[in-house]
Formats: structure tokens, C-alpha cells, sequence
């Protein structure tokens, strides 16, 4: 890793040219002054006389290049060596942002920062952002994966700051206060221009949020009509037009344009009945497995030294482990830290697995992860989910529309600079994407408005709120046009009660309700039980493939008998929810709705395998290397329990009609049950159980019923199952895959309770910690070097160096921009750099800024709290802030630093503790 921080950072194709361009007219006169409280002529050391002027330019770039040669010459000798800085899928530069410093000291403006990672591969392209909108279109277009690592940005401010680096949070502060300042020199312009400018730039946000609507629609419409027709392929093919799903090529049941493949093969070679069954099976593992392999072209590996313990969801099947602490060693207080051991392996995750909803959420609340919304990850997603849900595995594409859609939005962003430098401007419309993504898998806009607020937005302010509604009814209208299910409607299915539910029903309610969140609790305790022990296996572990397709090949023989496992999800939950009624033409004849009393038992016991079987099957489902929800899947397996539930009530009814509590309900034609509203319930309920969603969750079924008598059963049911939830797992499954990855996520709808002060997280104060500059002011690079080492060493890419001088706390520098003026100097070894502002009278005329003048970088006013401040206040800081680190004193005398990430640890480390 040493090698890696003594590269050069500057191009030396632009080392000399934009020199003196950049530098304003007021800076040659700020750099001269003699330095007269120094020691005894450490100008020398710091910084070389000049050379004429007829020269410099020559000489500078000769030196840049030399430099950057040693700096090539100390890399792997394999460029394609998987490291760090191996490319994040499509690695937006969005993520590396420049800001406006909060302490308003002068910034070199010639000086660009690439990306830190180690021993990487440099591309040295130049991306001026300052183009023309169609060339920002190409721009947001390309799959930025090489050139983007070290791509500079262009800025209008002369005060940036660097890049985000890879696993490390967004600086919020200074993303604030960088809009801040383009917003005062936006509206300094009175002019017409000017007017129209400001115009402009306030609406480029409804423009994104349109556009993001509208593509996510679309993309939503290829996605349910591929799958619809990928699916059917398992059974046969339309004669008439191949490309048509089953439905569509015979809408008013079986025709003679429907070939099965039995049909079509003559019944060889297993005879008619034999030979369908194995064609769907191979059908299932085939679909899967192409799925499976479009997935791994999304490998990512990073080294162990930075591994979290995994990004995906095979729910942390791999343990990480934590170094001793001595005094020989920094200790690591951040659980990103993990034991260099000889042969560890690097960490490999995939960013279309899964559904993607917790690295949404993660990526919400400011934690950098580079590829997870670029445009490859987008294109393989999107592929890999059609033919994943066409396979007939138990899973769902409702979850991955959300990751889908955020990286439409991610991608949007790089038509407009506003969004496109700013972090926190970008998850505006993150945010807003998001929540059209759940508009477009459920039909539900006013669901996809409360998701965005309740589940994945970490701050939602009101403007955010209406864009959001605005972006998902764009969406819904755009699906609305397109209509993708033929019926012209946007629910994925839409059910109506022809009857109103009775007050005896709601005991049957809420013991759905208890059932419904007690099978997402066990859900998410099995799920993460299977992935401690069968993905543990080596074999399985080193090959994915393995895994997709032994569930597939179970999925095919286990889902291929049983009438009610073989439908699609989506279908199948139409089906368990829907009232018996014969004019519906999308009910399948699954034998439902009994006509007499000795008609329940049989539909009971066919219920009961089905949610058996599902059960299993979502369980070993859930984590394999294919794009998949598991929002739907939840809710069939609830489905199922709820329809057998409201059976056997409908039996009771049936079985004892005079009995005085339902009496009246008897003498009705078949009852006034409706199993369906039952399975419904708890669908929802099941679904409540997993991901914890409430209110979202009861609007949504609303929206589906279109029938404000059920909402209160819903509410209920929900309120209930979230109840029981909690009781039996506190986490939901995507609060699971957030703790168990090891996320720096503070979040801010649970709250622990404290009952210490600051000093309980406070490690010892040392010197590797802190740059002491009471004797001079000045700093060995070589000294500044090794202490950077030892944050990384500790996982903090994005933390900071104290400055001390006599025990006060007089600044700060943080790791990134350390890094970036380090890797600036020409000779490290030698240079000497100055922290702190002294009186001073240049030594040269040439107007240059000095490499070794550090306090361009430095804070000189970092937050800092009290030794004994309550632990509620730092978490308000945190949480409320986005602070990425808080500076602890004592007495007014620096006492030591805290990062988030060693916040966020000892929260679980709390929690924990509550629970026990």
C-alpha cells in the first residue's frame, strides 16, 4: 500500500500550461512574504529556488514526469491485478466531489485530484464538464470506467475541495455550502440572461424528475413484457407470432395458435407428460443459470485490507476479523479494519444480485459506493431480471425495480452540473427515482411517495416530498399509456370485494396479522441461518453458479406438480387475493372457491403444501447470485397462509350457520367470507414481517383494492404483524444486511438509548493520530506520510488529522485532502510542509503556489465537542449533520477524535447489549 501514496497525483500533460492561467490576480501577491518565525532557513528544504522564467514551465514538467515515472515504476507489474482501484463497474465521478471549502482559505485551483485507490491503473484523459448539453448527454451515456478514476473536473470555484473516495460518507457540510456559493454567483448576474439562468437552474430539477419517470416506465414496460413472454417459453410458444406471451396469444383461454413443447416434440423421448416435465425443469435451471452468468460479468473485488465482510445479500456468510490492540500497533476503531493475513482473500460481491434496496438506502443516507448505480450495473440488472423472474424461481422484481430506477436518477444526474458535482444535490433526485421505482412495480404512485419517506430517504425535506410525488405520477402516467398488463390499468393486479367485511372477522384479522409478522421474522432468521451453513460450503462459496442452479433444479422438480407453486408470483398472488367470480377472465382455474362445505378440506390441504413448499423455497431462494426481490415473494407466502386461514373460517361459518355471531353471514349465497380478503391481509401482514414497512405497505394495498372499507382491516393487520415483528427479530432484513455489511449507516428512526456521556467512545490520544506542530510549524512530508498510513490501516479513507499546538486544538486536515497535497510534491523524501499561516516574504517571483503550503487543506475550525457531552448530542450531530467525524476536547484541550463509523459500531455494540 506504501507505494500507492507516494504517486503523483497532477497530469504532466498539464503541468505547465494551466499554471499561471489558473491562479487569479490577486495570489502572486499572497504568496510573497518571508517566513520570520521559522527555524533557521527551511525554505530550502521546503521548496526549491525557481528557475527563470524563460524555463520554469519546462522544468516543472520534466520533474512532474520523472516523478511520475518512479511512481509507474513502483506499481504491480500486473495492471489487471485486482486491487482497489480496479474498476467499480461503472465508476461515477459523481462520487468524487469537489466542494467548497467551510473556512473559505485560498485553494490552488491547477490542482486535480484522482481517485485513492491502490497500485491503480491511470488513465490521464481530460474531461472538460463544461460542454455543450449534447455532449453531457454522451457524457451521462458512457460507462465510465477507466477514464473516469482520474478524470478532473473543471469547477467555478477557486476554493475545491477533492474527491469522495470508495466505502467512505458523504461530506454534507460542504456539499451544502458548496451549492451555497454557486447559487450566490448565480444570482449575482441581474441581467436577462442572468434571470433566465436562475430560471433555469431552479427547474432543472422538475426536468430530472420527469425524465427519470418517464424512462423508468419504460424501462418497467420491457421488463414485465419480456418476463411475461420469457416465462411461458417454459411451456411453449405462440404459432401465430413467437415473441407473444401464452395470455396474449390466446386471450380468451387455450387455442390452437399455443403449441406446447410436448406437442411440438411428439412426446419423445419420455412419452407426453414426462417430456414437458423435463423441458420446463431445463427450462428453469437453463434461465436461471443464463441470469446467474450475466450477473457475475458484474464482479467487483476489493482488498481484503478494505473489505467490509460482503456487499450482497448472502447475509455475511464470511466473518471479518478485528486486529488485537497493542501499543505497537494503531488500533483499529472502525469496522471496516480487518487482519492483514497472508493469502486473504480479497472480497468479491456483485452488484446486480440481489435486490439492491439496502445499498439504495445506504448510498441515501451518504455512504459512497462506486458502480452500484452506473450504467452497466443498469443494463445487466435489467437483463439479468427478466430472465431471473422468467425462470419461475421464487423472487420477485418489484425490489430490484428500486435499484433499477436509482440508477436510472444516478445516471440522469450527469445532464445537469448542478446535480452532477453535488453529492447531496444528486440524492434529491436518488431519492425521487427511488420511490417511482415502487410506484412502477406495485401501480401504487402514493406508495412509492410514502417508500421513498419511510424506507430508503435518509433526509426529506418538503421540496424533496413534492418532487418525489411529481416523479412518480409521471411514472404512473407514462405506465398508463404503455400498458403493459393489456388492461389498461397500472396495478400489477387489481381486486374489488363485491362485500363489506363484518365485525366478528376481526379476530381473524389480527391473528393474521400475528402469523403474517411472525413468518417475516422467522423468514429473516432462517434466510441468515442458510446462508451461515450451506453457503459456507467451499465449493458453493467459490462458485456461485452452483448454488443458482441447485435451487433452480429444486425450484423445477419440487414447483412443477403442485398447480398453485407453478404460476408466476405475481399471478399467483392475483389469485389468492381475488373474490370467486366468474365474469373475471385473469382468474386461473385453480380450484379456490368451494361450492359446498365438503369442498374446503382438499383446498385446504393443497394450500397447505403450497405454503410449505413456498416457504422453502423463497427461504434458499433469497441471496443466490441473480437479480431478485423478495417483496412479492413474501407476500405469496402470506397469500397462501391467509387464503388457507379465511378457508377454514369459511368452514366454520358453513360447518355451524346458526351459531349467533355469524348467524346473518350464513344465510348469504356462499357465505359473506371471502378467503381472498384474508389472503390479502396477509400478504401484507407476511410483508410488514420482512422489510418492516407500515403505513407504506397499507397504502399500497389500497391502491390495489381501490376499496376504502378494507383499509381499516389492512391497518390493523399491519400495525399487528409489525408489532409481533419486532418482538421476535428487531431488524428488518435490509436493517440485517446493513448491520451484518458493516455499513457506516446511522439510522434515524431507531434511536438507542443512552445512558453515557462522549469519553466512553473516546480512544487514548497518539501521536500517530495527531500532527503536533508546537515546536514548528512546519512538517516532514515523510512524518505526514506514515500517519496517513494508519488511518487507512484503520478503514478511515475519509477521516482527518488533528492539528495541535501547546495541546489546543487549532485545525484539522482531512485524510483525503492529506492525501491529495501529498501526492502532489515532487520530492516527498525531502519536503518539508508547512500547517499553520505565518508572516512570510516569498522567495521567487513566479506567482506559483507553494505544493508545501498545506493550509490551503487544513479546517481551521473543525466541530469539537466536550469529553463529557451526553451521548444524545453526538448522535443528533451525526445524524442531523452528516458529520463524517467530531474532534473531543477537554477543558479546551484536545482529547482525542471519534469517527462515524466507530460511532455506528458502538451503537450495535449497544444495541446489542438492550437486547440481551
Amino acid at each position: 500500500m506504501a507505494a500507492r501514496r507516494h504517486a503523483p497525483r497532477l497530469d504532466p500533460r498539464d503541468a505547465a500550461a494551466p499554471v499561471s492561467q489558473d491562479v487569479e490576480a490577486g495570489s502572486s501577491a499572497d504568496l510573497r512574504g518571508a517566513y520570520y518565525s521559522l527555524p533557521s532557513s527551511p525554505v530550502n528544504s521546503r521548496r526549491p529556488a525557481p528557475p527563470s522564467n524563460e524555463s520554469s514551465s519546462r522544468t516543472r514538467l520534466g520533474n512532474m514526469s520523472q516523478s511520475h515515472s518512479h511512481s509507474r515504476s513502483r506499481r504491480p507489474s500486473n495492471p489487471d491485478a485486482p486491487d482497489e482501484r480496479s474498476p467499480l463497474l461503472t465508476v461515477s465521478s459523481r462520487s468524487r466531489i469537489r466542494n467548497q471549502s467551510a473556512h473559505g482559505s485560498p485553494r490552488a485551483p491547477l490542482l486535480s485530484r484522482n481517485q485513492s485507490y491502490v497500485d491503480s491503473i491511470r488513465s490521464f484523459r481530460h474531461h472538460n464538464r463544461a460542454n455543450s448539453w449534447g455532449q453531457r448527454l454522451i457524457h451521462a451515456l458512457a460507462d465510465r470506467q477507466d477514464s473516469s478514476m482520474a478524470e478532473s473536473k473543471g469547477s467555478i470555484f477557486p476554493d475545491d475541495r477533492v474527491w469522495y473516495d470508495q466505502f467512505t460518507s458523504t461530506d454534507w457540510v460542504h456539499d451544502g455550502i458548496a451549492d451555497a456559493y454557486r447559487v450566490k454567483a448565480l444570482r449575482s448576474r441581474k441581467d436577462f440572461w442572468g434571470r433566465v439562468y436562475v430560471l433555469f437552474d431552479g427547474a432543472q430539477g422538475w426536468i430530472l424528475s420527469a425524465l427519470v419517470g418517464f424512462i423508468i416506465a419504460v424501462l418497467a414496460y420491457i421488463i414485465n413484457v419480456s418476463e411475461a413472454t420469457a416465462f411461458d417459453f417454459k411451456e411453449g410458444y405462440c404459432a401465430r407470432v413467437w415473441y407473444l406471451s401464452e395470455k396474449k396469444c390466446c386471450p380468451h383461454g387455450r387455442c390452437t395458435d399455443w403449441h406446447d413443447w410436448a406437442e411440438v416434440l411428439n412426446g419423445y423421448p419420455f412419452g407426453q407428460k414426462w417430456t414437458e416435465y423435463a423441458v420446463y425443469v431445463g427450462c428453469v435451471i437453463g434461465l436461471a443459470a443464463l441470469s446467474c452468468l450475466l450477473t457475475l460479468t458484474t464482479k467487483t473485488v476489493v482488498p481484503s485490507a478494505y473489505r467490509l465482510s460482503t456487499l450482497d445479500e448472502n447475509l455475511a456468510a464470511e466473518s471479518v476479523l478485528v486486529a488485537p490492540e497493542n501499543d505497537a500497533y494503531e488500533p483499529s476503531i472502525s469496522p471496516q479494519h480487518v487482519v492483514e493475513e497472508p493469502g486473504s482473500p480479497p472480497m468479491i460481491y456483485y452488484s446486480a444480485a440481489g435486490s439492491g434496496v439496502a445499498e439504495v438506502r445506504v448510498i441515501l443516507s451518504g455512504f459512497v459506493l462506486h458502480g452500484f448505480l452506473g450504467l452497466k450495473t443498469l443494463i445487466i440488472k435489467s437483463a439479468g431480471l427478466v430472465l431471473s423472474v422468467a425462470s419461475g424461481l421464487s423472487l420477485g422484481k418489484e425490489g430490484p425495480y428500486v435499484h433499477i430506477a436509482t440508477c436510472v436518477g444516478n445516471i440522469a444526474c450527469r445532464l445537469f452540473s448542478k446535480y452532477d458535482r453535488n453529492d447531496a444535490k444528486r440524492r434529491e433526485v436518488l431519492s425521487a427515482a427511488a420511490a417511482a421505482g415502487v410506484a412502477v412495480a406495485f401501480g401504487a404512485p402514493l406508495g412509492g411517495v410514502l417508500f421513498g419517506l419511510e424506507e430508503v430517504a435518509y433526509f426529506f425535506p418538503a421540496k424533496t416530498l413534492f418532487r418525489t410525488f411529481f416523479c412518480c405520477i409521471t411514472a404512473a402516467l407514462t405506465l398508463k399509456f404503455l400498458n403493459p398488463y393489456g388492461t389498461h390499468k397500472i396495478v400489477m393486479f387489481e381486486v374489488r370485494y363485491p362485500l363489506d367485511w363484518e365485525y366478528f372477522e376481526l379476530g381473524g384479522f389480527i391473528l393474521v396479522g400475528v402469523l403474517g409478522g411472525t413468518a417475516g421474522a422467522l423468514f429473516i432468521k432462517a434466510s441468515r441461518r442458510w446462508a451461515k451453513t450451506f453457503r459456507r460450503i467451499p465449493t458453493i462459496k467459490a462458485y456461485p453458479m452452483l448454488e443458482v442452479v441447485f435451487v433452480a433444479l429444486v425450484t423445477g422438480l419440487v414447483g412443477y406438480w403442485n398447480v398453485l407453486t407453478k404460476l408466476p408470483v405475481a399471478k399467483l398472488l392475483y389469485n389468492l387475493a381475488a373474490p370467486c367470480d366468474d365474469r373475471d377472465n385473469n382468474l386461473e382455474n385453480l380450484g379456490l372457491c368451494p361450492e359446498e362445505l365438503d369442498d374446503i378440506p382438499p383446498i385446504i390441504l393443497n394450500l397447505l403444501m403450497a405454503f410449505l413448499i413456498k416457504g422453502l423455497l423463497t427461504i434458499v431462494t433469497f441471496g443466490i447470485k441473480v437479480p431478485a426481490g423478495i417483496y412479492v415473494p413474501s407476500m405469496v407466502v402470506g397469500g397462501l397462509m391467509g387464503r388457507l386461514i379465511g378457508h377454514v373460517v369459511q368452514w366454520m361459518v358453513m360447518a355451524f350457520p346458526s351459531y349467533g355471531v355469524w348467524s346473518s353471514c350464513a344465510k348469504l349465497p356462499g357465505t359473506c367470507i371471502q378467503p381472498g380478503v384474508y389472503g390479502l391481509v396477509a400478504a401484507g401482514s407476511t410483508m410488514c414481517g420482512v422489510t418492516r414497512l407500515s403505513v407504506t405497505l397499507a397504502v399500497i394495498l389500497f391502491e390495489l383494492t381501490g376499496n376504502l372499507d378494507y383499509v381499516l382491516p389492512f391497518s390493523l393487520a399491519i400495525l399487528v404483524a409489525k408489532w409481533t415483528a419486532d418482538a421476535i427479530e428487531p431488524h428488518s432484513i435490509y436493517d440485517l444486511l446493513t448491520e451484518m455489511n458493516s455499513y457506516p449507516f446511522l439510522s434515524n428512526k431507531h434511536k438507542p438509548i443512552f445512558t453515557s456521556d462522549l469519553a466512553d467512545i473516546v480512544p487514548r490520544v497518539r501521536k500517530g493520530r495527531i500532527i503536533d506542530i508546537t515546536n514548528s510549524p512546519v512538517v516532514p512530508a515523510v512524518s505526514l506520510r506514515t500517519k496517513l498510513e494508519l488511518l487507512h490501516k484503520a478503514g478511515e479513507l475519509d477521516g482527518g488529522l488533528p492539528i495541535v499546538r501547546d495541546g489546543f486544538l487549532v485545525g484539522l486536515i482531512p485524510a483525503p485532502d492529506l492525501e491529495f497535497a501529498l501526492d502532489n510534491l515532487v520530492d516527498e523524501a525531502s519536503s518539508l510542509c508547512l500547517m499553520a499561516h505565518v508572516p512570510r516574504i516569498d522567495d521567487s517571483d513566479d506567482g506559483l503556489p507553494d505544493p508545501t503550503d498545506f493550509t490551503p487543506f487544513i479546517d481551521p475550525a473543525p466541530v469539537a465537542l466536550d469529553i463529557r457531552s451526553p451521548m444524545d448530542l453526538v448522535y443528533e450531530c451525526f445524524v442531523k449533520l452528516g458529520l463524517r467525524y467530531i474532534c473531543i476536547l477537554r477543558d479546551g484541550r484536545y482529547a482525542g477524535m471519534t469517527h462515524k463509523k466507530t460511532f455506528v459500531k458502538y451503537i450495535r455494540e449497544l444495541e446489542k447489549e438492550q437486547r440481551t
